[in-house]
């Protein structure tokens, strides 16, 4: 755990706040970027590599540039939670090859058997990645994932429509107006356990309850629980408030051109994340999966990667080759600086407790939103 605490307090600031504005949107719309230099290995001609993934989360061109630079296709598919990536494998891999699930996610497919080891041999640009993200609690050998992309989970809104700044949790719930959460039982039930005093990854059942039933009795303006989003919720207008990733957050914000939307991790804290790229078991080309994951790491391709989804690497040579956007390499809320820290956690597996919490959220999604 020394490593993983050691991450947190060199990671995370009291309350982050992202802001956009005009001129770094220009920034951004004018930044060149250099050519891929990466080569694909030979022989890969005519295969196909099958993707599982967030949506909104990889370059504009990241898939086309690997099918055009391997000469192969990719059939890319999303999901919406890791509840529900772990649950689909958990009937059988029904063709995929790589997936990116969370931290805590990982622990779990290893042990129900979900994954196939990597071969790091086969991923030379695994070197890029930065020593602190390398061998992290859940995997310690990285023998089952590989690095992604990192960032927290916390608070948009329209600043006009809600009228003051948010720094709680609780102004969050006691607001008079269209809210959305995520669709997320680990992530909302852990906030709610922390605001009750309690560990976020908790095992006892009647604490996890007693969170359930916390954010039950907070829930009368959550209008719908976002399956990975409600950005576009709060783009639409449809809510003024959504619990969001930072990086989807800042993609609204990005397309906003304008400074109608912020973030914000609140003062009692949230959960931050890394997630990371596995090979499936049963995976149908796990070579070219290796492959895929080599490429990913490439300085320039994770640089695209990054000025698309607002997400930060765990690899920072993007950001010493000036390659990342300055309106996200200069953003405390995307690459936090070292001197900050924040009541911040991330998710673990919690083994036999999972179903407590499955059970719970599942109870309380009825009642959410009606």
């Amino acid at each position: 755990m020394r490593k993983l605490f050691l991450l947190i307090f060199v990671l995370l600031m009291p309350v982050l706040v992202v802001s956009a504005q005009d001129d770094e949107q220009d920034d951004q719309d004018t930044m060149e970027m250099p050519a891929i230099t990466w080569e694909c290995p030979e022989g890969f001609e005519g295969q196909t590599l099958t993707v599982y993934n967030w949506a909104t989360y990889i370059g504009e061109t990241t898939i086309s540039d690997f099918e055009e630079l391997c000469g192969v296709d990719v059939i890319y598919d999303v999901y919406d939670t890791n509840e529900s990536l772990i649950a689909r494998m958990r009937l059988g891999n029904p063709g995929y090859d790589i997936a990116f699930p969370s931290d805590y996610a990982v622990s779990i497919m290893v042990n129900d058997g979900l994954l196939q080891p990597i071969d790091l041999e086969k991923i030379p640009n695994f070197a890029n990645v930065a020593e602190e993200w390398v061998g992290l609690d859940f995997d310690p050998e990285n023998q089952y994932s590989v690095p992604y992309l990192w960032g927290s989970q916390g608070i948009g809104y329209n600043v006009e429509a809600v009228g003051e700044e948010i720094t709680s949790w609780y102004q969050v719930f006691e607001y008079d107006g269209p809210v959305a959460w995520l669709n997320d039982a680990r992530g909302m039930l852990s906030v709610a356990l922390n605001l009750l005093g309690y560990d976020p990854n908790s095992t006892d059942p009647d604490e996890i309850q007693e969170a359930a039933d916390f954010l039950l009795e907070n829930s009368d303006n959550v209008i719908v629980l976002a399956a990975d989003d409600g950005e576009a919720l709060l783009e639409r207008g449809e809510v003024d408030i959504v619990v969001e990733y930072n990086g989807d957050i800042f993609q609204v914000m990005l397309n906003c051109e304008c400074d109608d939307y912020t973030y914000v991790i609140p003062d009692e804290g949230s959960t931050v994340f890394v997630d990371v790229m596995v090979i499936l078991k049963d995976a149908p080309n796990p070579e070219l999966a290796h492959v895929f994951i080599d490429y990913i790491l490439d300085p320039v391709v994770n640089a695209q990667i990054i000025n698309t989804t607002g997400y930060a690497s765990p690899s920072n040579v993007p950001l010493e080759m000036g390659l990342v956007d300055p309106t996200l390499a200069e953003n405390p809320a995307i690459y936090v600086p070292e001197e900050k820290l924040e009541n911040v956690w991330f998710l673990q597996d919690t083994g036999d407790a999972e179903v407590y919490y499955s059970d719970a959220w599942e109870a309380l999604t009825i009642f959410i939103g009606e």
